[in-house]
This record gives structure tokens, sequence and C-alpha cells, in this order.
């Protein structure tokens, strides 16, 4: 290629840049992840809390959330909308109110505020939002800041993405106990590690939560599938090591007697009613939660659990294992990951108080207004001291950090950096060394020297991070059975 030529490759390069600058921002990713978890996930935390609410005692039923625009209640009690450059000179939060509706007994819902959380700067719930050019430098704002940070008693704070295994997937590895598959189920905040190995007999074991070593057949017996013809026409193959597991438990016949069978395998004692209560309950809620949590999903359960056992025998024979450091094995953790998390675990505390000063005033027989009682310092209190310290859900530390300004390149590069979760003490070769996959995606220049190199990186410049599908799980399986495919029941 001629010189001449290469300058006008150059030129071209520049002008798509400077084009794709002009609709959209370099750190896009995290605004727009931010604005998800306002606009639809709040509302779906909202809608899963209000269906795990006990109300034995208490009523307590919950409506749509929404959000308002960042302000400040004056010392007079005037209310009026704040901009960031006023938020950083009097050393407060940039936050909106949160607004959630509540009703006791399915009355009339009243609209309650249940406290404040800090909007992220140029997102479309920030005041500086559809502003022009002019107007953004009137209110003291660079036009050409990029946003995606958070202000926090006066101070900046970037919310650092999070590199994380992918949930709900599985991995197969080689570990102490043998060949192993590993898979991490996930329902809201819940992470339950789920892992199938083989024994020494050949048993296949099933481990998840206070479960250990458990039989899979007698797993998927005790979750409804009894029929031992339809388990080995799930797993599809013969094989001595099915044979073997199909033949353990053939005197098993009934659901009742594979639960107590993991009663006392587990010792747990009890009434024939009571010790099958308390095994269900433990399954249904610790045995794959994000397939579901009630006793409906049972037989899916063990559905699923045959075919894991068919994926661990197929890798067992072809000698197949996971690259966990293959990224489509793993997943970036965005704003609106983590606000869902924190969002979710305060908002659980906040109901929990709400129904113990419920139930206090209904003994009393007082009168009470749910606006007085709901409206929570406490609420706002753990989310800020959660942006101003790091500390976050899952004892994870230095989450959020204060803005490195020495120059607009320096703030960029915090505002894309992904850390792992990794230990940095620990070596963890294949983690630290450049993959394949990170091409376009990372830089594999920017990174740390010491121990957390190759364990914080950089996304690449141009690297945008896709939030969660908006459609529902039933919009998407209409769509491919639009394209041919058919709808199995599972009886």
């Amino acid at each position: 290629m001629s010189y001449e030529n290469k300058i006008q490759t150059t030129s071209s390069q520049h002008s798509l840049i400077r084009l794709y600058l002009k609709e959209h921002s370099l750190v896009e990713s995290n605004i727009i992840s931010f604005n998800d978890f306002v606009e639809r996930r709040l509302q779906q935390i909202v809608n899963m809390l209000n269906e795990d609410i006990p109300r034995e005692e208490i009523d307590l039923w919950l409506g749509k959330i929404r959000v308002g625009k960042p302000q400040i209640v004056e010392s007079d009690g005037s209310i009026k909308n704040i901009f960031p450059i006023e938020s950083r000179l009097r050393k407060i939060t940039y936050s909106a109110p949160v607004y959630l509706e509540i009703s006791v007994g399915k009355k009339e819902y009243s609209e309650v505020e249940i406290g404040k959380i800090p909007i992220m700067i140029k997102s479309k719930y920030c005041n500086l939002n559809g502003l022009s050019k002019g107007e953004i430098m009137n209110n003291y704002e660079d036009p050409a800041d990029p946003g995606g940070y958070f202000i926090v008693n006066g101070n900046e704070r970037v919310l650092t993405m999070i590199e994380d295994l992918a949930q709900n997937q599985a991995f197969i590895e080689e570990t102490i106990k043998g060949l192993t598959l590993r898979l991490f189920s996930q329902r809201g905040s819940y992470r339950i590690p789920v892992s199938i190995n083989e024994s020494n007999d050949g048993l296949l074991l099933v481990s998840f939560s206070r479960f250990k070593n458990l039989p899979a057949i007698l797993v998927a017996k005790a979750l409804g599938l009894i029929k031992d013809s339809e388990i080995a026409s799930l797993i599809g193959k013969e094989s001595d090591t099915v044979i073997v597991n199909l033949y353990e438990h053939v005197k098993i016949q009934s659901q009742e007697d594979a639960l107590k069978a993991i009663a006392e395998k587990m010792s747990i004692q009890g009434t024939d009613k009571e010790i099958l209560d308390r095994v269900r309950a433990r399954i249904d809620s610790a045995f794959l939660p994000h397939i579901g949590t009630k006793a409906d999903f049972r037989k899916e359960k063990a559905v699923t659990l045959i075919k894991l056992v068919k994926q661990f025998l197929v890798a067992k024979e072809l000698k197949l294992r996971s690259d966990k450091d293959h990224y489509a094995n793993k997943r970036v953790r965005l704003s609106g990951d983590l606000l869902a998390d924190l969002f979710r675990v305060n908002l659980t505390i906040l109901i929990r108080d709400l129904q113990h000063n419920l139930q206090k005033i209904a003994k009393k027989k007082k009168f009470y207004s749910i606006k007085s009682i709901a409206k929570s310092t406490l609420f706002s209190h753990r989310i800020e001291s959660a942006f101003a310290t790091g500390s976050w859900i899952g004892e994870k530390t230095g989450v959020t950090q204060n803005m490195d300004k020495t120059n607009c390149l320096s703030v960029l590069s915090q505002l894309q950096r992904v850390t792992s979760l990794l230990p940095t003490e620990q070596e963890n070769f294949k983690a630290r060394t450049l993959h394949p996959t990170h091409y376009g995606r990372f830089c594999p220049t920017e990174t740390p020297e010491g121990t957390p190199i190759g364990l914080r990186k950089n996304l690449a410049l141009l690297a945008r991070v896709s939030t969660i599908a908006k459609q529902s799980d039933d919009e998407i399986i209409n769509g491919l059975e639009k394209f041919g495919l058919k709808r199995v029941k599972i009886s």
C-alpha cells in the first residue's frame, strides 16, 4: 500500500470514529445498564419479592415502583432539582427519591417514598439529560464529560465492572474428586453451586447447598421422575455407569421412598410428614433455584438434572473439558447488575422491618399511616454507605473507587476497568494470560504490574457490553416456535 493510500485509510477511519462518538459515548455500556436497571429491573425485583412475602400475619402487597429526578430538601422544607456541580460543592449525594406502591390487605395502594438512590451522571434520570451543549455549560458542566459515574458526599465515585463466570451454565473440569461438572445456579441474589462427580463405585453423585454426595438418580426420583425407562431415555445412551446407577436404586418406586432415603442420608429426623416436608422445602429452595423455587418446577428440575448427567457422561467418554477462560463462559457485570444486587437486599430488609412494625401496631390496635411507617432513612443510608466505602453484597470490596481525574485518558481508563473476582494472592496463571477471545474486547497491554496483573483489565476503547434481553422467557419460546421448533411439555 502506498503512503498516500495509507493516509486516506487512516483519515477515513478517524472520520468514522468521530461519527460514532457523536451518537455514542465510550462508556455507554454502563449508562445503558443503569437506565435498564431503573426502567425495568427495579420493577422485576419488586415483583419477585412480592411473590415471596409471607402473609400469615400481615397481608402486605407491593405495587409499582418509580424513581424521580435528583433533588434536595433545603432546611426550610422546600424541594428543588439539583445539578452535579451543586452536589460537588455542597458535599452531598447526587441522588433521587424512590417511590413504591404499598398496600395492606390488597386495599387501596399508597405511593410511599422509601428512600433515595444515587443517580449516574449523564443517564436518563440525570438532570443534565436532554440539555444542549450551551445549557450544560451554563450549569458549569463539561459537555465532553462522558458521565458514567456517581457523586456521593461530594466525591466522584466509579462503579467498577466485575468479571465473573457465567451463571446457570455447566462447566466440566478436573478437581481433587476427579472429573466434575459444576454449575452456579443463580436466582436474584442467591447463587448456589451444584456439582456432579463419580464415586469410586461408579455412582453419580450430586452436591448442592447442605446436601452433599447424594446419588443423582435418587434426587431425580425425589423430584418426581420415577420410571427408570424414562430416565434411561433422557440419558439416551447405554453404558456400564448408567446401568449401575439405575440398578442401585431400582427398588425405589415412589417419590416418598426417595425423599425418605435422602432424609436418611442427611440425618434429618422427625415424623414422616415432617421429614418429607423438610426435604421437599430444602430441595425446592436450594436445588437449581434459577428454574424455580415452587413445587410446580420439580419435574423440570429432574429433567435438567438428567441432562446434566448426560453431559457429564459424554464429557467423560470424549475427554471434553471446559475452557473457563474463554469469554463465552464469562460475563461482565455492569452497574445495573451490581445495583440490582444491592437494591434487592436492602429492599428485603425494608420489607421485613415494615412487617415487624405493622405487627406491633396491629397488636396495640393503633391507627397508623403507611407513609409514615414505610419511609426509611436506613434504606438510603445503607445504599449510600455501600457507594462511599465500596463494600458490596457478597463480601465484595473495592467495588467503587474515587475517580482519578489526572487527565481525560485516566478518567476513560478507570470507567472502562474490569476486575476479576479471583484473589490476587493466588497464581491463577491461565486466568492472567491473554486469551484469543479477548481480541477486540479488551486492551492487550493495559493491565497493572504486580499481583493484579491480568486480573484487572480494561475494555477496548470501542467495545460495548450488552445488557440482559428485554424479552420474557415466553416471548423467546414463542419466537422459536414461529421458526418451526416444537414445545415439549414435561408431564
